[in-house]
């Protein structure tokens, strides 16, 4: 059961009704993690949202997005945004075998997806500055300098939301994984 109590959709009132209607409206549905975090700091949510916004405006793939949530949610052992990431990775055209390969640091079978899951586990694994040998890989695989922006920005935008749902224990409500 989560630790954070949340305030329910038809209970919500002020700025944590104003964002539950605006997630509501774009998924269909308030997720645990955002109702926890649009109870206790909407202004933090609306944040994230905007981060991930800017994101989705990006360069990124829509399947290069997920398999860097990925990717870091395993890192994390964030069960939480591990199912909600392979939803929403199914949902962008991602093959539950790339998704499983990538969170295993296996081949997917796409040269360049697998330069990215090396360059994101090496992220997640190994603290400090990217080596030189890791950057010239990630760029000889055709990442260029705004996609790197906006692979940190994904790296940034779910640590957030690992590290959120790590404290909170948030209850998964997508599919599980195996």
């Amino acid at each position: 059961m989560s630790r954070l109590p949340m305030i329910a959709f038809d209970q919500a009132t002020g700025a944590t009704a104003d964002i539950y209607a605006k997630i509501k409206k774009s998924v269909g549905r308030v997720p645990n993690a955002y109702a926890a975090l649009a109870t206790h700091d909407p202004a933090a949510l609306g944040a994230m949202l905007q981060a991930d916004a800017a994101l989705s405006a990006g360069t990124l793939s829509r399947q290069d997005q997920e398999i860097v949530k990925l990717v870091i949610s395993e890192a994390a052992a964030c069960d939480y945004c591990v199912a909600a990431h392979t939803m929403v990775g199914k949902l962008s055209g991602l093959s539950p075998e790339a998704m499983r390969a990538a969170r295993a640091g296996e081949p997917t079978g796409d040269a360049k997806r697998d330069a990215l899951v090396r360059f994101v586990r090496n992220i997640a694994h190994n603290p400090g500055t990217v080596s030189d040998e890791e950057y010239q890989a990630i760029v000889a695989a055709g990442y260029d300098a705004r996609q790197l922006v906006d692979i940190a920005l994904a790296v940034a935008v779910i640590t957030f939301t690992n590290v959120f749902n790590r404290i909170n224990d948030t209850d998964v409500d997508f599919p599980a994984v195996a």
